[in-house]
């Protein structure tokens, strides 16, 4: 009758690789295939298996950054972001990771809120050698240059930054506007230091002037919360209405869901009297009431595109140098 090998106590101190592999009668090589899951057609399955049963009797853990310390670099991808919290940053992590797949193992890292990436963040992630760093709307004239390969995303102006193509976006945003009887709108702007804020400002304005819109002069901006745009819209809504505005854009859909909580606590009709529009296009648009006009761009396609240029980086090949397609999703804010 078959017997299960008993399993002895795991050794006193740090479980290394070199013990793993004895346990399981293989090389440290293996392990290393094995427990970075890069076995699949380099392992046959009773090894692989008996190395996995190995890590769980001796309780091995992987120390990835003495690994990276020891390869001189690590299978660590780190992805620097403002705000996790965001959905939009959410759709980001999962087209990176969709992508990265188990070739890599994805470290998310969030700055002080309401803060954008800088150099140090940067430099802090480089310490550990990891494989590369993306980083997500830096802040403006940061470098981000780095030993290891570094991806900027929806940072236009940034070197090998993967970045969207506002202008097709805006500009339907704007003659969608226009068609609407709409001659004077407002601008809520993010308190953001990200580059693309500034672009879509002044795309906005730029587009507004082709179509004879004027922008009110009474500027607005808050931190990218609902409560923080509440706050900034409560303090000069009155003021918009009353110098003609007929329209507002925000900087981003959780700017203009405070627009339209003011709206709904003021009795101010959403899009009869003033219509409502964002960027983003975030999944909650489609349910907020009314829903959300916005200007769609896709997170997960930023993410995706950004870690195929890193891959491609890493692989020595040409990187890909998409302009991310951007695109009006017209909905009840606006009269749609």
């Amino acid at each position: 009758m078959p017997t299960t090998p008993r399993s002895r106590p795991a050794p006193s101190g740090r479980v290394t690789a070199a013990m793993v592999a004895e346990r399981a009668g293989t090389s440290i090589a293996t392990v290393s295939l094995v427990v970075n899951g890069k076995d699949r057609g380099r392992v046959s399955t009773p090894i692989a298996d008996r190395v996995r049963d190995a890590v769980e009797q001796l309780g091995y853990v992987v120390d990835h950054a003495a690994s990276s310390l020891a390869r001189g670099s690590g299978d660590l991808v780190v992805l620097i972001a403002p705000d996790l919290s965001n959905p939009f940053f959410a759709e980001v992590i999962r087209g990176v990771r969709d992508t990265i797949g188990d070739r890599f193992q994805l470290v998310l890292s969030v700055t002080e809120r309401g803060e954008q990436p800088v150099d140090a963040d940067v430099r802090r992630f480089e310490r550990l050698r990891p494989a590369g760093i993306l980083v997500d709307a830096p802040a403006e004239h940061a470098s981000m240059a780095a030993s290891v390969p570094v991806v900027l995303l929806d940072a236009p102006g940034g070197p090998g930054a993967v970045n969207y193509d506002l202008t097709a976006g805006v500009e339907a945003l704007v003659a969608h506007l226009a068609a609407a009887g709409h001659r004077r709108v407002a601008y809520l702007d993010g308190t953001s230091r990200a580059t693309t804020f500034a672009v879509r400002r002044a795309l906005f304005g730029q587009a507004c002037v082709s179509a004879g819109i004027s922008v009110s002069q009474l500027e607005a901006q808050a931190d990218l919360t609902i409560d923080a745009a509440a706050s900034a819209v409560g303090q000069v809504v009155d003021a918009w209405l009353a110098d003609g505005v007929t329209a507002v854009v925000a900087a981003a859909d959780t700017l203009a869901y405070g627009v339209l909580r003011v709206a709904a606590e003021r009795g101010i009709a959403v899009p009869a009297a003033l219509a409502v529009a964002g960027f983003d296009d975030l999944p909650s648009s489609s349910v907020t009431a009314p829903s959300l006009t916005s200007v769609a761009l896709p997170g997960a396609e930023l993410g995706r595109a950004a870690a195929l240029r890193l891959l491609a980086t890493l692989d020595g090949v040409d990187a890909p140098d998409p302009a991310l397609p951007t695109r009006l999703v017209p909905r009840a804010s606006t009269g749609a």
